[in-house]
């Protein structure tokens, strides 16, 4: 089988210094890139963090500060893969709560615009979730009956990803093979407006927060009765995504005020 696409979708997977969207750095990243006409093209880099590696994530991933210490960081990589994905949906394996918003991280990081303003993401994990309730392991070879020998490797875990998608859809009729659907599918716990899960949509479209304090209020009672929350927002700890979703409500909100004076 394979994917009915009306433009190009990437499927990926990276491997970090840890779990934090905000802290974190890649260390390694593989790209899977999948065209209309089912070419694909695949790249995967090592990528030196900047940062020390954790002896507990190497135990993971098996990639230390020695072995990546020679390896382009991702600022010397941005542009190419930035180029490589232009005009691409995205695809991965929980890649909609960890793996975009970190990508998305590294880009705003070395001042690259990126957002899924005109992209689909498709999560085979929620679909998987919602279907069987299991691990990337476990799907390999509950869907393609094969072992995923070389897990937290990047390249390997990608290939697996793609792989377990189109099994999905042979799998399950009520699966439609075009990206619009799958992406709606595997969405969980709603539309986000960030991709890190801070900021998602209501059932009336306004956008509203989905933690602390002013959990389910939208932004703009939020505004009306407390501004100075935003200013918090941007001086705490959260991803450069949700920061300019947050920045951008406030520009946007200032901007009708003034023409409405």
């Amino acid at each position: 089988m394979n994917l009915k696409l009306e433009k190009p979708i990437v499927f990926f997977d990276l491997e970090t210094t840890g779990v934090q969207v905000a802290k974190d750095r890649i260390v390694e990243i593989s790209i899977l890139k999948v065209l209309t006409n089912g070419n694909k093209e695949s790249k995967t880099w090592l990528v030196n963090p900047t940062i020390p590696i954790p002896e507990e994530t190497t135990a993971i991933h098996g990639i230390s500060d020695e072995k990546v210490a020679n390896e382009p960081t991702f600022a010397q990589l941005a542009t190419e893969i930035s180029e490589l994905i232009h005009n691409c949906d995205l695809a991965g394996y929980n890649s909609n709560k960890f793996d975009i918003p970190l990508l998305a991280e590294e880009f705003l990081r070395v001042d690259i615009d990126f957002n899924m303003d005109n992209r689909k993401a498709v999560d085979i994990q929620n679909i998987f979730h919602k279907m069987e309730q299991r691990t990337l392991i476990a799907a390999y070879k509950f869907y393609c009956d094969k072992d995923l020998t070389n897990a937290h490797s990047a390249e390997a875990d990608t290939t697996a990803t793609y792989e377990v998608l189109l099994s999905q859809l042979d799998k399950y009729d009520e699966l439609e093979n075009n990206v619009n659907f799958l992406s709606e599918f595997s969405q969980r716990g709603g539309k986000f407006a960030d991709m890190a899960g801070f900021v998602r949509y209501n059932e009336d479209g306004e956008e509203v927060l989905s933690f602390g304090k002013y959990r389910d209020v939208s932004l703009k009672q939020i505004w009306n009765e407390n501004p100075g929350y935003f200013s918090w927002i941007q001086n705490a700890d959260f991803p450069l995504y949700t920061k300019n979703v947050m920045k951008n409500f406030v520009d946007k909100i200032r901007l009708e005020n003034k023409f409405n004076s």
